[in-house]
């Protein structure tokens, strides 16, 4: 699940800096308003994309939930410090 989260990432990033780069580089050339509607569709994809990237799919473990290993449970209690080191 990270995998395909990570590559909807890239690829929407890619399709932000090209939007930029085409903008300015080409479309410009015939409209200057089209480039700018092109530049603000790129500016809305960054936070999407960072959205995407960082929600939690049903097979994540979250930082509180308990994994079922008692060995990786009492690992991760400790970091949290909910349990003191033995």
């Amino acid at each position: 699940m990270y995998a395909r989260r990570r590559h909807a990432y890239f690829a929407m990033m890619g399709t932000c800096i090209g939007l930029f780069v085409l903008a300015w580089g080409v479309v410009r050339l015939w409209s200057v308003p089209a480039a700018v509607g092109m530049c603000v569709v790129a500016m809305v994809i960054p936070p999407v994309a960072a959205m995407v990237a960082n929600r939690r799919g049903p097979e994540d473990r979250w930082w509180d939930d308990p994994s079922g290993d008692p060995k990786s449970d009492e690992w991760w209690d400790e970091l949290d410090g909910k349990k003191r080191p033995r």
